[in-house]
């Protein structure tokens, strides 16, 4: 218990340390002529020099760029404060830290309290004022000849093992990191402590084997580092994880904690005041209590773990178990579930993160000679990639393998009292593992009865693809028609992968909507796509993800029958074929409306139609058994549309903390007076109908 009151004391010192910082990061963006600016929305010049990766992330229209940067100059007056850039315009993903850009903005008081002097909504393309920086251009070059190197390797080992090297999560399958993210993985996705210990613990070990003594060895360690951080970008995540894995690796390796813990605390106090943004990063958070934990209950349990089992084993279990608890109250504070699989699957994808980082950084130079040697040197990077994948999707698979926490990380904190408490006292862990063997013969025998996933006899589920919409009707044993693609690949593909869906008979587009439309990708990953049938106002922008597939327009008054399933059209009301110059509520309002009929069930599927269309399309509206209600249940529905379906179950495919404000509280009003138990996949994730005796009823899946 000491030495959980230690990294206690150590989460203190960085509270105390981040408060100044913040401090003083506040009054620098709250005060100057930026923020007054942003109060007033003006349209200003902007110099700026961007200061990390864009960040792409799909809206309901488009793709929009997130570019964090330094604004330099505003309206001809010099500043310099940290600002953030919104763009639309696909040639802001090409950008590179260092750079210095030009551009019209619109100011804006940034949202949810971030310690930025304005978020700004760029016009058009940037207009570059310069290349990048030799250390930038460095480090981009070895990115490009990793990736290179892993061209050939499968989809998801090119995906995770430049991840793992140097950070570079862009061909990462968004399905695929949320897997990790259950498992307790996610941290080796990023640039950490631990791939810089790998580095120093490779790097002193060369120096040792050719006979390097005490007085080199850390040079040239030490130069590691910074060539580690320059490749990887030096960003203030990096700088953090370089300062991080050197403590702890060093503590580790001298067995002297004691004195890491003041360097630790040093460390902290400097980072916050270079970086005080920092002061409300959860990774630095996170970072730092997975350190003190390495730091302060990784040795003990070492040595004790030593005496009942081999000492390579026991050093991977003490640290993998010491950063897991460590972290585990942080993470219950901020997502609310607590992982249960998280140090079994690190104990067993261990073995391999130190050969898929240490061949992926030799592929990575071994290119800049020659491409094919370097295809060599990563191809058995590739099968320790494929384990870990093996093991993320394994455990995040198992059932319970994260839980959702009440009460936070105070109870969190008192179970693991009373579990100490418990493991000193001989008589209760008698006591304990009599009702913990009840409770895991109780635990199997509900599994046993309990239907899994996909459940049997589905009929209709409606993916968790965040805000969009991605529907999966079956028609059969791995087949089944889709009603829109989501916004993200990687989502609707680990939902058709999870309902074991091998071939799609046909892909209903309803709108031509980023939401609905650009996880075509992840539709057909894999998969035979018999057809595609889209509304007859289209404006063709989806044709550019649809090439080689046979195309249908659907039209009112059509019927389309694949196996026992009946889809009926309805909408949409006639209309002009859209153009770019429409805005979303024209678009919306082009949706298909559809009936989707089999033995036992019927659907209205709603597209995204709104006030207007709904009004056309009510006196022709059937009652149907489930409402997948319109336009992740925005204001803008009309009651006779809605009651005229009568319907008891209602789905809202819609995406956690939207910007939206979807569901709106009115449209929940409304489908409460209808009588409909409401289903959201935002709460619910996954969200199945399924064929009973008594109808259809309901399960999900988180």
């Amino acid at each position: 218990m000491r030495r959980i009151g230690v990294i206690a004391g150590v989460v203190l010192a960085c509270v105390a340390a981040s408060s100044a910082g913040a401090g003083m990061r506040v009054a620098a963006v709250e005060g100057g002529p930026v923020r007054e600016m942003a109060r007033a929305e003006r349209v200003v010049e902007l110099e700026a020099v961007v200061t990390g990766e864009p960040q792409a992330t799909a809206t309901a229209r488009r793709p929009v760029f997130l570019v964090r940067a330094r604004a330099e100059v505003v309206q001809r007056t010099r500043v310099r404060v940290p600002v953030l850039l919104i763009a639309a315009d696909p040639r802001w993903s090409g950008l590179v830290p260092s750079q210095r850009v030009r551009s019209t903005a619109r100011l804006d008081v940034p949202r949810h309290g971030e310690l930025l002097a304005a978020a700004a909504v760029v016009r058009g393309p940037p207009r570059v004022l310069g290349s990048p920086s030799r250390a930038q251009r460095a480090a981009e070059s070895v990115r490009t000849k990793l990736r290179q190197a892993v061209e050939r390797l499968p989809d998801d080992q090119r995906g995770v093992l430049p991840g793992m090297v140097v950070g570079d999560t862009s061909r990462l399958d968004d399905a695929l990191a949320e897997d990790f993210r259950t498992a307790g993985l996610s941290h080796l996705l990023v640039v950490s402590g631990a791939n810089l210990a790998i580095v120093i613990g490779a790097v002193l070990a060369a120096c040792r084997f050719a006979g390097l003594g005490r007085r080199w060895s850390p040079l040239v360690a030490g130069l590691a580092v910074i060539g580690f951080v320059l490749v990887a970008r030096p960003e203030p995540s990096v700088l953090r994880a370089a300062v991080m894995g050197t403590i702890g690796l060093l503590a580790l390796l001298s067995g002297r904690e004691r004195q890491g813990l003041p360097a630790l605390c040093a460390a902290v106090i400097v980072l916050v005041l270079v970086d005080p943004s920092l002061a409300r990063s959860y990774g630095f958070a996170l970072s730092v209590v997975a350190t003190a934990g390495l730091l302060v209950l990784a040795p003990p349990w070492r040595e004790r773990l030593r005496r009942r089992m081999p000492g390579f084993l026991a050093d991977a279990l003490a640290v993998a178990a010491a950063a897991q608890i460590a972290v585990s109250p942080l993470l219950v504070t901020l997502s609310g579930e607590l992982g249960l699989v998280a140090i079994l699957a690190n104990l067993l994808a261990a073995p391999a993160v130190a050969p898929a980082t240490l061949l992926g950084a030799l592929a990575a130079l071994v290119a800049f000679v020659s491409l094919p040697l370097a295809r060599l040197v990563v191809w058995p990077a590739g099968l320790a990639v494929g384990w870990i994948v093996w093991i993320a999707r394994a455990a995040a698979d198992l059932p319970f393998a994260s839980v959702v926490w009440p009460g936070g990380a105070f109870t969190l904190l008192l179970t693991g009292v009373a579990a100490y408490a418990v493991l000193r006292w001989r008589p209760a862990r008698l006591v304990c593992a009599a009702l913990v063997t009840g409770v895991l013969v109780a635990f199997v025998g509900l599994r046993c009865t309990a239907p899994g996933w996909p459940p049997r006899d589905w009929m209709l589920v409606a993916c968790d693809v965040g805000q969009g919409d991605g529907l999966v009707l079956s028609v059969g044993e791995g087949r089944a028609v889709v009603v829109d693609a989501g916004p993200d690949p990687g989502l609707i593909d680990g939902c058709l992968r999870r309902l074991d869906v091998r071939g799609v008979a046909m892909l209903v587009l309803t709108h031509p909507h980023a939401d609905h439309v650009d996880g075509v990708a992840g539709v057909r990953r894999g998969r035979a796509v018999d057809m595609v049938l889209t509304t007859p106002r289209t404006s063709g922008k989806e044709t550019r993800l649809l090439g080689g597939l046979p195309v249908q327009v659907a039209g009112p008054g059509q019927e389309w029958t694949v196996g026992e399933l009946t889809l009926s059209i309805l909408g949409p009301p006639d209309g002009p074929r859209l153009t770019s110059d429409d805005d979303g509520t024209a678009i919306n309002n082009a949706s298909i409306v559809m009936v989707a009929r089999r033995p036992g069930f019927s659907a209205l599927l709603a597209g995204d139609v709104e006030t207007e269309a709904q009004q056309s399309l009510a006196p022709g509206v059937p009652p149907v058994q489930v409402l997948k209600v319109a336009h992740h249940g925005s204001r803008r529905q009309d009651p006779a549309f809605t009651l005229a379906t009568r319907a008891k179950i209602s789905i809202i495919s819609v995406g956690r903390d939207n910007d939206y404000g979807h569901p709106s509280p009115p449209t929940m009003a409304l489908l409460h007076r209808l009588g409909a138990r409401v289903h959201r996949t935002d709460e619910r994730g996954d969200v199945a109908v399924i064929r009973t005796s008594r109808g259809p009823a309901t399960l999900t899946r988180r």
